[in-house]
């Protein structure tokens, strides 16, 4: 198989599974959440709050957010967010408009449906899981729902807020404005929470923390190979480091090379194919600061007159 086509199929497997973690993400929603009266938080939830309100379909607020958000990133902070999360933006935004309402019922976990929940608790944390397991899987491919996600970034471009806090408080308020809306009520609001807890929980599993780091120590004869695919293929540095084999008293180079967590299993398939005697250390690093990883900030400096 030709590196082209290899590329190609590689592309189509990404556009695949974002599809189907679209669809999940959707059902957690369309099947279990929204059918019940409860909301997750994110943009998809104030989405639901104002649907609940206004009688717009979700699909609609979280289309017209979303291309509202796109375009003051770009302005703020000068870049897309790459095809991939567009396409899933306008993806769910579709699939909102297929699964939700009165369509499919029997995908619905309502009363007299195959998916009835006897136990109304049970509902947010199968919800929170097809949520996080759908966006889990769309992270991993490159893309993003947008959301709070772009808002979290425009934020902390000006202001060293932490990201996990945003999304905490952000959420927090989001669900708890469901015990405003008529028909609604604290128990609601509770059961919101549960389901927020879980997708938090979950996503973690799935993604080991996407917007978190690892720094990778690379023990292998075949170095130069594995620090050139780092260096030319993945666009990250990569430093080599003198060291002495203790039992063999021999020189040898073992590369150190800081890497975002969703491209640790790319380098450990390369590392794999190119000597699968490798020895590979992996060690978390959730604050990395410098050119690829976060910027240093310190908030927003006042102009000297």
């Amino acid at each position: 198989m030709s590196p082209a086509t290899r590329k190609v199929l590689l592309v189509i497997f990404d556009y695949l599974v974002i599809t189907f973690g679209a669809v999940l993400f959707v059902m957690g929603w369309t099947s279990f959440l929204l059918p019940n009266g409860i909301i997750d938080g994110g943009l998809t939830g104030v989405c639901a709050l104002l649907s609940m309100v206004t009688g717009v379909p979700v699909e609609y607020w979280n289309f017209g957010l979303n291309a509202i958000l796109l375009i003051i990133a770009w302005i703020v902070l000068g870049r897309s967010f790459g095809v991939k999360t567009i396409y899933a933006i306008i993806l769910t935004s579709i699939l909102f408009r297929v699964l939700g309402g009165d369509n499919l019922m029997f995908l619905k976990s309502v009363e007299g449906q195959p998916l009835e929940v006897g136990e109304k608790v049970l509902v947010p944390i199968i919800g929170g899981l097809l949520e996080a397991l759908g966006l889990g899987m769309i992270l991993l491919r490159g893309g993003s729902t947008g959301g709070t996600d772009i808002l979290a970034l425009i934020i902390n471009k000006f202001w060293p807020v932490s990201l996990g806090r945003f999304y905490l408080i952000s959420d927090f308020i989001v669900i708890g404005l469901l015990m405003f809306i008529p028909g609604h009520y604290f128990a609601d609001v509770i059961y919101g929470y549960i389901c927020m807890g879980v997708f938090a929980f979950s996503l973690d599993m799935v993604m080991m923390g996407k917007e978190s780091a690892v720094q990778v120590l690379v023990f292998s004869d075949h170095y130069g190979k594995i620090g050139d695919y780092i260096n030319k293929e993945m666009g990250r540095g990569v430093t080599a480091l003198r060291s002495i084999g203790w039992y063999t008293q021999q020189d040898r180079q073992v590369l150190l090379v800081m890497l975002r967590k969703t491209e640790l299993p790319s380098l450990v398939k390369v590392i794999k194919d190119i000597d699968p005697k490798a020895f590979v250390t992996v060690v978390p690093a959730n604050n990395v600061y410098g050119e690829g990883f976060d910027e240093m900030k310190t908030g927003l400096s006042k102009k000297k007159k």
